[in-house]
C-alpha cells in the first residue's frame, strides 16, 4: 500500500464543522451530533509513539516506542533515528523485564534507558496509563522522559521543565470490530488535553458508511465507500485544523483480512504541507511540532455483511 500522504493533492481538503463550513454534498456530510451509540471495539494490539527528542547541542533523535498487547511477555520495545540510520543496528531495542536500565552506542552517542513498569496501570490499550515511567538519555542528557512517578522521576534524573522533547506521531493496530477509539493530545491545541476520537464503520446498504467522531461530536460521515474509499475531510479541534484521511481499498478489494488506514495529522495552517515522518527532522517547518495519528484497521469477516 502506498503511503497515504500520497493519494492526495496538498491543498485538496474540505473543511467539515458545523460551525465553520457551508451545507456538505451528498457524499460527504456534515452533522450536528447526537450521542455516541453504545458499542464494542476492540483494543489495538500495538501501540507506538515518536517523539522527536533535541540535545543541547541541537542534534534530533527521532525515539519510537512500541507496546505490545502481551507486554509483560513480550516487553517493551524502542526504535532510534537520527535522519540517517533508520534504526538502531542490528534491530529495535526490546526491553523484556519489567524495569532496568541498559546502555549502547548509537550515531556517535552513548543511549541509555531506564525504565519501571512494575506498577503500571492498563486500560484497553497496551500502553500504561499510570505508575510507570521510562527515561532516555544521549551522553548523559535526559532528552526523553514519560510516565507519571514524578517523584522519582526528578529526584534520579533532574528537573524535566528543561528536557525539549515533542510527540509526533501515534501509530495503532486493530484486529476485527467496527470501531476504532483511542483518546489521544493533539500537539499544538490550546489546551492541550487529551480527546477521544472514535471511527465507525460498517453496514452493507448503499457501500458501507464511515463516521468520525471527535469528544463523542459526530465530526463527519461518508457514505458508499465501496466508491469512495479513499478520501479526506478537514475538521478543526480546539480551533486547530486537522487533515482527517482514509485509505479502505483493501477492505473491498485486497485478499484475506485487508488493512485499512486512517490517518488524523494537525496542521498549522491552510498553506502548509502534508509531511512523511521521516522528513521531520528536516526543515524549517519540522520545527513547528504536527502530529499524527495512524490508525491500522484490519477487517472482519462481518464488517460489511
Amino acid at each position: 500500500m502506498r503511503s497515504i500522504a500520497t493519494c492526495y493533492r496538498e491543498h485538496a481538503i474540505r473543511v467539515s464543522d458545523s460551525y465553520c463550513s457551508g451545507p456538505s454534498s451528498n457524499r460527504v456530510q456534515s452533522l450536528k451530533s447526537p450521542p455516541v451509540p453504545s458499542i464494542s471495539s476492540p483494543g489495538p494490539a500495538d501501540v507506538t509513539s515518536t517523539y522527536r527528542a533535541r540535545l543541547s547541542s541541537g542534534k534530533q533523535l527521532l525515539i519510537s516506542l512500541t507496546w505490545q498487547a502481551s507486554f509483560l511477555r513480550q516487553g517493551l520495545i524502542i526504535y532510534f533515528s537520527d535522519g540517517t540510520t533508520r534504526e538502531l543496528p542490528p534491530g529495535p531495542k526490546r526491553l523484556p523485564k519489567s524495569n532496568g536500565s541498559t546502555s549502547f552506542q548509537f550515531s556517535d552517542m552513548t543511549i541509555e534507558i531506564s525504565w519501571d513498569l512494575t506498577l503500571a496501570r492498563f486500560d484497553s490499550s497496551p500502553e500504561p496509563v499510570s505508575g510507570f515511567f521510562v527515561v532516555v538519555r544521549a551522553d548523559s542528557e535526559v532528552i526523553l522522559l514519560l510516565g507519571d512517578t514524578c517523584s522519582e522521576k526528578k529526584k534520579d534524573h533532574g528537573d524535566e521543565d528543561g528536557i525539549e522533547f515533542a510527540s509526533v506521531s501515534r501509530n495503532e493496530r486493530f484486529f476485527g470490530g467496527n470501531a476504532y477509539s483511542t483518546r489521544v493530545i493533539f500537539e499544538g491545541t490550546s489546551s492541550a488535553k487529551a480527546h477521544d476520537v472514535l471511527i465507525k464503520c460498517g453496514g452493507q446498504e448503499g457501500g458501507g458508511a464511515l463516521t468520525v467522531f471527535v469528544d463523542g461530536k459526530k465530526m463527519f460521515r461518508v457514505q458508499r465507500l465501496r466508491w469512495n474509499f479513499r478520501g479526506n475531510q478537514t475538521i478543526f479541534v480546539d480551533g486547530l485544523l486537522v487533515d482527517t484521511m482514509w485509505d479502505i481499498h483493501d477492505w473491498f478489494f485486497g485478499e484475506g483480512m485487508g488493512c485499512a488506514v486512517f490517518m488524523l495529522r494537525t496542521r498549522s495552517g491552510f498553506d502548509s504541507r502534508l509531511w512523511l515522518e521521516e522528513k521531520i527532522l528536516q526543515g524549517n517547518e519540522a520545527a513547528k511540532t504536527q502530529f499524527s495519528l495512524l490508525i491500522h484497521a484490519y477487517k472482519s469477516s462481518s464488517l460489511f455483511t
